[in-house]
């Protein structure tokens, strides 16, 4: 199996939350992640998610339960923005990940910008 990236696990830890209603204890979202990550290593991530801001969480007995901190969507849209600003041709990734998208997807993108208002 190869590692992942840590900012990676993170977002695959958010979005499985998200998954779950937004709300999940760890063993949870071990069995929503690919490639089988250990519990310790997913409670590391959920740990540093806390610290960050990123989730909440209770106690449940021995156990904490993590709920979403933040809008999943504004997040990802964050961080594709700032991937885009660091980049030295922000229009050719845009190009790149454009052409990356099934075609439901493009059909929504061009919706969004063909139409009026904020949708999300």
């Amino acid at each position: 199996m190869s590692r992942r990236p840590l900012g990676q696990l993170e977002a695959e830890v958010l979005a499985a939350l998200a998954g779950l209603g937004g709300s999940a204890r760890t063993a949870e979202l071990v069995d929503r992640l690919d490639g089988d990550p250990a519990y310790t290593t997913v409670n590391t991530i959920l740990h540093r998610l806390h610290e960050k801001g990123l989730v909440s969480r209770t106690r449940a007995g021995r156990h904490y339960h993590y709920r979403l901190a933040v809008d999943e969507s504004e997040l990802v849209a964050g961080r594709m923005r700032d991937h885009l600003r660091h980049a030295s041709d922000p229009v050719t990734v845009l190009n790149r990940f454009v052409r990356t998208l099934s075609s439901e997807e493009a059909r929504h993108l061009r919706e969004m910008l063909e139409g009026p208002g904020d949708r999300g």
